[in-house]
């Protein structure tokens, strides 16, 4: 008998306007007597198909929400501190050490305590999720191997001393290729790796061949170019970002990858139901509400027993990357564009911190 070339999503589930609850497609995974199972909702019907995540620095939202997982990057961490997360603590730890958390650069002499404290509202939100959470590599760092691979040990030496179990931690690392290649040497250690800003195919293969624990391919920003160089939209389903998390599903499921594709990015939550069984997904706040507000039905997009034999296993070597990666024009400028800007707001918390540190050093004074 002939396999099947490519099966990846499940069978529609036919919808019923009358009831409000929210059906989940039947699977293996349901119980025996058949029935379907309810859900209030369709951000419960997603919990059951995907570990979900929340993308947010606020750790209220995250009661709120109850996501396994909680991720964040330099923007997060910095939009925290512009609603009040206090830094009053490491500053002062900082000032009384004499220099606690020091940086890497002389330029940028806050940039230790800016690890500090993405830490602490790390280890804040573990009190909270039953999961992991991802904690990033200063982006000014994402085409250095030595310094990325440097930073990550020292981010899960910040995590060691307050008792946080390193298995509860991603290292949050931007998919370029020397970020690539810290991924590799840090997983040989058993330290695991949330590869980011990843929005090209070769970026997906190479963090599958260097180990990646996981992967974060960007939906919303690659819709944002596709939009901006068409001048179109598009459909949910025929979304360009859906469509390239679609494909790396596909790939990775078709050779027994175990990295985790965890879409995200997301601009509307079409795209997170076009996505529905997608391993992780990591959600906004208000994404999370608005799913969680929708009682419409939510079929499986995405199935683990996806598979599209046509698909070969890619060996990635640097000259393979630069040629795929560097002939797809969104991937290229996407991934620049997502590095400077967490970069710029990496240097927009230290600023914050510098002038804390200022205040409290010389109470009284402007």
């Amino acid at each position: 008998m002939q396999l099947q070339k490519n099966v990846c999503a499940s069978r529609p589930v036919r919808n019923s306007a009358k009831k409000l609850v929210v059906k989940a497609v039947q699977s293996s995974q349901q119980v025996a007597s058949g029935k379907p199972t309810t859900y209030k909702n369709q951000l419960e019907a997603l919990k059951s198909m995907s570990v979900v995540v929340a993308d947010t620095g606020d750790v209220e939202l995250v009661k709120k929400y109850k996501p396994r997982d909680c991720t964040t990057n330099p923007s997060l961490v910095l939009k925290a501190v512009q609603s009040g997360y206090s830094t009053h603590d490491i500053l002062q730890d900082h000032a009384g050490a004499k220099g606690k958390y020091p940086s890497h650069d002389p330029k940028r002499p806050f940039a230790g305590v800016a690890d500090a404290l993405a830490v602490n509202l790390g280890a804040e939100m573990l009190k909270i999720v039953p999961g992991r959470v991802s904690t990033e590599v200063d982006a000014h760092l994402s085409y250095d191997t030595r310094a990325t691979y440097d930073k990550a040990l020292r981010l899960m030496e910040l995590y060691s001393k307050k008792g946080v179990d390193p298995k509860r931690i991603y290292i949050k690392i931007a998919s370029t290729w020397e970020g690539i290649e810290a991924c590799r040497k840090l997983q040989k250690q058993g330290i695991d790796c949330n590869m980011t800003l990843l929005f090209s195919f070769a970026q997906a293969a190479a963090c599958a061949d260097a180990g990646a624990a996981l992967i974060s391919p960007f939906v919303g920003r690659i819709l944002d170019w596709y939009k901006a160089k068409h001048g179109r939209d598009y459909a949910p389903a025929e979304d360009p970002g859906v469509l390239s998390v679609r494909r790396i599903y596909t790939y990775y499921k078709t050779h027994n990858y175990k990295t985790i594709v965890m879409a995200a990015s997301f601009r509307n939550a079409g795209e997170i139901r076009e996505l529905a069984g997608c391993d992780n997904i990591t959600i906004s706040p208000q994404l999370l509400g608005e799913l969680e507000g929708c009682t419409d039905p939510l079929p499986r997009k995405l199935l683990p027993e996806c598979r599209d034999t046509s698909m070969a296993r890619l060996t990635m070597i640097r000259t393979t990357f630069n040629e795929m990666h560097g002939s797809d024009e969104m991937a290229v400028e996407k991934l620049k564009q997502g590095i400077d800007g967490f970069a710029a707001d990496q240097a927009k918390l230290e600023d914050i911190l510098a002038k804390a540190a200022q205040e409290m050093s010389h109470p009284g004074q402007h």
